[in-house]
């Protein structure tokens, strides 16, 4: 997964982005250039002319049924994803949101890159809090990094695995 989040772990406002900061969107771009990126419909909707990234295989989850969207794969259940996911590395596949996208595919994620903003929003939609979930630690962290007046630091969040196998 990736994610920009506020100190309440926002991620959006009224279908928007919090903030955007360049650096964050040049990592984001680093990360997922070449891989797969799972995203819903109305987080597609906000990108640029509403059009599917470039270089980078792109799924949509959509309950919609008659939902197509040229450059992109359309899956409709969490299993018909699942399913697709399976022809690549999970390496090589990002989860970008948004909110319930994000809620449903956790539990099948390991890894989260998580871009942490020194600040709060106002904001109506959320990612879950990895810091109060006993089953995430951070295992790498960036320096603090600032633009302009807004402070932020990247997190790398790996599942615990339990090893009672």
């Amino acid at each position: 997964m990736m994610v920009a989040v506020d100190n309440n772990w926002a991620i959006g406002s009224r279908n928007r982005l919090l903030v955007s900061i360049p650096r964050d969107q040049k990592h984001f771009r680093e990360e997922t250039t070449g891989k797969v990126v799972v995203l819903g419909r109305k987080t597609l909707e906000t990108f640029p002319q509403g059009q599917p990234l470039q270089d980078r295989t792109n799924i949509i989850l959509s309950e919609n049924r008659n939902y197509r969207i040229k450059g992109a794969m359309v899956v409709h259940s969490v299993e018909e994803l699942l399913a697709e996911l399976k022809k690549y590395d999970t390496g090589d596949v990002y989860v970008v949101g948004g909110e319930s996208i994000y809620r449903q595919l956790l539990p099948y994620c390991d890894t989260a890159h998580v871009t942490k903003i020194d600040h709060t929003y106002e904001a109506d939609a959320y990612f879950p809090d990895l810091d109060r979930d006993p089953e995430w630690q951070v295992t790498a962290e960036s320096d603090e990094q600032t633009y302009f007046d807004i402070a932020y630091t990247f997190y790398k969040y790996e599942r615990i695995t339990q090893q009672n196998h």
